[in-house]
């Protein structure tokens, strides 16, 4: 596997290019709701799972991570993927494959290392890009044998919801729910696995509610982590003279 390989400066200078640039070029909106860093938490590790459903979740989730909190944050990654992109080793990123149960077994470990040595880590349990609107969500093990080797840990589940709506770009929306708090240790690998599963489910379930009967408009709840750029219908209605919306 690949371990993650911070760099301060590389950090710094990516997260200024990821916010300033990337997804403000190709984001019209994008803001969260809840706390990434709950106070009930105290001093336990965090987890941070959540739904996997596009190219761009990592990028989103880090710059969240990196606006609304103050810690060291470390990224689950397909190995194949970070082979491709070997300077998100820098950011935090570190690698699983799947294909080798040795290297699984090998990433896990170091999860659970990762999270007592520095307390932050993201993962998406879903093991693959799956399309926004598919249900049930279906976990792999990886998160519940995380939690099983550090059951100290605190879940924080994130959903993340985008889409085209009234704009010509996308807009994307994060939520951090309410922590997991469980004895995890008196929880087998199954029990932790339906937990985890309903609770992301059921949460992701509420945030496209609430996007749904919102009819397109952001939720006043959210709050914007970057600043709202113009789509190019709204360039449109500006050369036309028809103002802002």
């Amino acid at each position: 596997m690949l371990e993650a390989a911070k760099h301060r400066n590389f950090d710094k200078l990516f997260h200024r290019y990821n916010s300033l640039y990337l997804i403000r070029r190709h984001f019209r909106y994008f803001g969260a709701a809840g706390e990434l860093k709950p106070q009930s938490t105290e001093n336990r590790p965090l987890l941070y799972i959540m739904n996997h459903s596009s190219w761009w979740d990592g990028l989103l989730a880090y710059h969240a991570a990196r606006t609304l909190t103050d810690s060291e944050h470390f990224f689950m990654m397909e190995e194949e993927q970070l082979l491709k992109y070997k300077f998100f080793r820098k950011i935090g990123a570190y690698s699983i494959n799947r294909e080798r149960t040795g290297d699984i077994s090998a990433s896990l470990r170091y999860t659970a290392r990762v999270l007592r040595q520095c307390g932050s880590v993201w993962m998406y349990p879903e093991g693959e890009i799956q399309p926004l609107e598919h249900r049930p969500l279906i976990l792999k093990p990886g998160a519940a044998l995380v939690l099983r080797l550090c059951p100290e840990a605190a879940i924080v589940p994130v959903t993340l919801y985008h889409g085209l709506f009234r704009h010509s770009k996308p807009e994307a929306t994060l939520v951090a729910g309410e922590p997991l708090l469980h004895r995890w240790k008196g929880m087998d690998r199954d029990s932790i696995g339906r937990e985890l599963q309903s609770v992301l489910e059921e949460q992701l379930n509420t945030h496209r509610k609430l996007m749904v009967n919102n009819g397109g408009y952001m939720p006043e709840q959210f709050r914007p982590l970057i600043k709202p750029g113009r789509s190019t219908n709204e360039w449109f209605d500006a050369l036309l003279g028809r103002g802002r919306k």
